[in-house]
C-alpha cells in the first residue's frame, strides 16, 4: 500500500536529502528554500519546518554540507550564483536559517557545487559554465563564511593545452565518499559542453606531495569523449579492491571500475563493465545506496529505476517506479 511521506510546495524545482536521510531540503522557482523534518522519530511522515527566501529567482540545486560542519546547505540559482545557508540553533520554533556566504562571478555561471571531507578540512568544488573548476578550503570549521581558493583549473587531461572560450550548459560532480587515513581527496567531474576536451568525465585527485590537483583517469572510450555528460555518481566502497563510478551521458548509463593501483604514468586504469539502458528520456540524477551495491536513477520520462549487479558482475534492472 502506498503512503505519502510529504507534500512538496507548488513550484518545487529540486530536492536533496540530508546525509542521515532524516531531513529534506527543496528549492522553488520563487527562490524559496523549504526544509522538511519528521516530527515523530517513529513516523515516516515529514512536515515543513521552515521556509526561507534565499533568492529572487529560481533555485536549481540544493546541496547539504557534511553533518560534522553543522546543518547547512548550498543553493545554486538560475543566475549562476550560489549561497550558503546555516540553520540557527534555537530551542523554540520556527526554525530560522542565516546567510553565511554568497558567491558570484562576472565571467561564468555556477553549474554545480559539491562538498568533500578531507583528513584536514572541508573542501568545496565549484564547476562553472566556462569549463573551469574551483576548489575551496574551509579555513575555520566553526565559520562557513571563511573559504580560501585552493586551486582553479579546467576539466582537461592535458593541463598544458586548456580549452578556450568554452560554453558548458551543465556539470556534475561526485566526491569519493570514503577515503582512509593517508589517502588523498578525489572527485569525478563531467560537463555538458561544446568543447570535447571538457565534456568527458575525469577523476581528479589531490597530490599531497606537490599540493596540486591532477587528472588521474578519464571515464570515456575514445569514440565517446564527445558525449554530453548529464550526471556522475561515485559509489561507497566497502572492501572492494577497486572503485565503482556511474556516468550518465546522452547514450545512457555506464558503470566503470577504477583501479586503486597507480600506473607508471601516474594514472589509474579504468574499465567499462556495463551499459545500462531502459529510461526513455535523459537521465537527470543518480544516487548509490550506503553499501554501494544499488544504483538509483531518475530521468526526464518521470521514471525511477533501481539497478544491481549479481555475483557474476552482470548489472540488471531490479525495479521501476513510474508516476501515476
Amino acid at each position: 500500500m502506498e503512503k505519502s511521506l510529504l507534500k512538496l510546495d507548488k513550484g518545487t524545482t529540486c530536492t536533496s536529502w540530508s546525509y542521515s536521510g532524516e531531513r529534506l531540503a527543496s528549492g522553488s522557482v520563487d527562490g524559496t528554500l523549504a526544509v522538511f523534518d519528521s516530527r515523530d522519530p517513529a513516523s515516516s511522515s515529514f512536515a515543513c519546518t521552515s521556509r526561507t527566501q534565499v533568492h529572487g529567482g529560481s533555485i536549481l540545486k540544493v546541496v547539504w554540507i557534511p553533518p560534522e560542519y553543522g546543518d547547512a546547505v548550498a543553493c545554486v540559482c538560475e543566475d549562476g550564483t550560489f549561497s550558503l545557508w546555516e540553520e540557527l540553533a534555537e530551542d523554540s520554533p520556527p526554525i530560522k536559517w542565516k546567510l553565511c556566504d554568497h558567491f558570484k562571478s562576472s565571467s561564468a555561471k555556477v553549474l554545480d557545487v559539491q562538498f568533500g571531507v578531507s583528513p584536514s578540512s572541508l573542501k568545496m568544488v565549484v564547476a562553472s559554465s566556462n569549463g573551469y573548476v574551483k576548489v575551496y578550503e574551509l579555513m575555520n570549521p566553526m565559520e562557513l563564511k571563511n573559504w580560501q581558493l585552493q586551486a582553479e583549473f579546467q576539466n582537461v587531461i592535458d593541463l598544458v593545452s586548456p580549452s578556450s572560450k568554452a560554453l558548458c550548459s551543465s556539470a556534475s560532480i561526485s566526491w569519493n565518499p570514503l577515503r582512509g587515513d593517508g589517502q588523498g581527496s578525489s572527485f569525478v567531474l563531467g560537463f555538458s559542453s561544446d568543447s570535447p576536451q571538457l565534456t568527458s568525465s575525469k577523476v581528479w585527485e589531490f597530490d599531497q606531495a606537490h599540493q596540486r590537483w591532477l587528472p588521474v583517469a578519464e571515464l570515456a572510450l575514445p569514440d565517446d569523449r564527445v558525449d554530453q555528460v548529464h550526471g556522475v555518481a561515485w559509489a561507497p566502497n566497502i572492501g572492494r579492491p577497486y572503485e565503482v563510478i556511474a556516468v550518465a551521458t546522452e547514450k545512457g548509463i555506464s558503470i566503470w571500475h577504477l583501479s586503486l593501483n597507480v600506473e607508471v604514468d601516474g594514472r589509474l586504469s579504468v574499465e567499462k563493465v556495463a551499459s545500462l539502458s531502459g529510461h526513455e528520456g535523459e537521465v537527470w540524477q543518480m544516487e548509490w545506496d550506503m553499501s554501494g551495491m544499488t544504483l538509483v536513477t531518475t530521468a526526464s520520462d518521470g521514471s525511477v529505476k533501481l539497478w544491481q549487479s549479481n555475483l557474476k558482475g552482470s548489472w540488471q534492472e531490479q525495479a521501476t517506479f513510474v508516476p501515476t
